[in-house]
């Protein structure tokens, strides 16, 4: 269960840096705060709080995508070992 887990956070990790990279090079996140109004963040609570839904949805997008290749469709298909 444990490598399963490194199989799909780590790379989702990896993925999160590069996403959090591209967000914040084009959008400010003083410019953010201005966007919803009165929140009153620091710069580094928003990319924190920005790498870790960045995190999460790239683990999501590995969970499904583990799910998808490992679960057989039918009885016919063949189940890949990692």
């Amino acid at each position: 269960m444990m490598r399963l887990a490194m199989v799909i956070l780590w790379p989702s990790f990896l993925v999160a840096i590069v996403q959090e990279g591209f967000f914040f090079s084009i959008f400010d996140p003083r410019d953010l705060a201005m966007i919803y109004g009165d929140v009153d963040i620091s710069p580094k609570a928003a990319y924190t709080i920005g790498f870790f839904i960045f995190w999460t949805f790239s683990a999501l997008a590995g969970m499904l995508t583990y799910y998808l290749a490992f679960t057989p469709n039918d009885g016919h298909s063949k189940r890949v070992r990692l």
